[in-house]
């Protein structure tokens, strides 16, 4: 098939760049202030952004530290779980959300997800339930949430806890039969995110964050991550080193304020997507969980013949449409998982999904014409 004529203008799968451009003035000033302040571990801006972000999430409390994994790591800590204890999480995910269970002596029970919106099975949740399971990990996977209603009734009747992994999902919310809409993070024991640089709200290096409604665990929390201690020199529990570093918590104010208008600029785009994509019968658009928003981190489609996957991809990239596979391989066929015992053809969606999936270019600063440009690379390989 005839490979269409370059781009309008290159085409980025996200364009930090630009987008760090539009606000120039502003991250500088943070950088200016932060180094006038010299104070760059623990400084003011770090508890201002915490406090601003919690305000963001309707309320919650949140806790800086210096990634995403160190977040699900500290949140499972202080659950203070025994040795051995089962955590069921979904197959279709990134590795931390496993490798933080793991690092603990946990096990990592692997469930599979659903085909529609990626996000874990709640049934299949349910089945995997033991005496030995101590907290559920749900992931909000690519900007939607995870089916928040049915986790919450499990983890409440099975007297287990909640961990979310949003670090997809920021700015998401849920709502529940009763008519209450929460932020995605804000539901279980524990919420965690990441600030690397690619996510909606991304720094200039690494940070993550937690996050909890409730005020004794975030004191753990934050105890957990500045070495198990509250003050100095006196140390309530092992804990880790965890901080977010005063000068990334500046510029993620900075970039907190615009976080509104990027994501619905990605929805913006989403919905444009769906509309032009829709009658495309050989790939699936993101299906959307009615009660939850949508916030975009990806647009990932899926392939009805996961064997063409490979190919399009390849189409695209010659065209000069970059392309990402969010995921390869699922974390069960991982050799550094190898011992927990999971076989081929055992959790067959994520393994489906993982030869299927695609994720095409979404961000606050792709344009109209190139968007055009992308989906009619899309219609000449399917024919339209």
């Amino acid at each position: 098939m005839s490979i269409l004529p370059a781009p309008p203008t290159p085409i980025h799968l996200l364009d930090l760049r630009a987008e760090h451009a539009l606000i120039q003035k502003e991250l500088d000033r943070a950088v200016c202030d932060t180094f006038d302040e010299a104070a760059f571990i623990q400084g003011p801006a770090v508890s201002q952004f915490a406090a601003e972000l919690g305000s963001y999430l309707g309320g919650a409390h949140v806790i800086p530290c210096a990634n995403g994994t160190d977040a699900l790591t500290l949140a499972l800590m202080s659950l203070q779980l025994p040795a051995g204890a089962e955590v069921i999480l979904p197959a279709f995910t990134y590795v931390a959300t496993l490798e933080a269970a793991a690092l603990l002596g946990l096990r990592p029970v692997l469930v599979d997800v659903r085909s529609d919106t990626f996000n874990i099975d709640t049934a299949a949740v349910e089945a995997a339930i033991t005496p030995r399971t101590g907290a559920i990990m749900a992931v909000h996977l690519f900007g939607q949430c995870a089916d928040l209603e049915a986790l919450r009734e499990l983890t409440t009747r099975h007297s287990v806890a909640l961990i979310e992994d949003n670090a997809q999902a920021i700015g998401a919310t849920f709502r529940f039969r009763s008519g209450e809409t929460t932020y995605a993070g804000t539901v279980g024991e524990v919420g965690t995110t990441s600030f690397f640089p690619s996510k909606n709200l991304g720094a200039m290096g690494d940070g993550g964050a937690m996050f909890t409604r409730d005020p004794a665990r975030a004191t753990l929390l934050r105890q957990l991550a500045n070495h198990g201690q509250s003050q100095k020199y006196h140390h309530q529990h092992i804990g880790l080193n965890s901080r977010l570093d005063t000068l990334q918590a500046a510029l993620l104010r900075v970039k907190l304020h615009h976080l509104p208008a990027a994501t619905a600029a990605r929805q913006t785009m989403a919905a444009r997507y769906d509309a032009t994509l829709a009658g495309m019968s050989d790939l699936l658009i993101p299906v959307r969980d009615a009660r939850s928003s949508h916030v975009f981190h990806q647009y990932t489609i899926t392939l009805a013949e996961a064997n063409r996957r490979d190919e399009l991809r390849h189409f695209l990239q010659r065209c000069g449409v970059p392309t990402m596979v969010y995921y390869p391989l699922p974390v069960h066929a991982q050799p550094a998982y190898a011992y927990l015992g999971y076989q081929a053809g055992q959790l067959p969606v994520a393994e489906r999904l993982c030869g299927a999936v695609l994720s095409l270019p979404i961000h606050p600063l792709l344009t109209v014409a190139q968007q055009d440009y992308i989906i009619e690379c899309l219609g000449t390989y399917f024919g339209r």
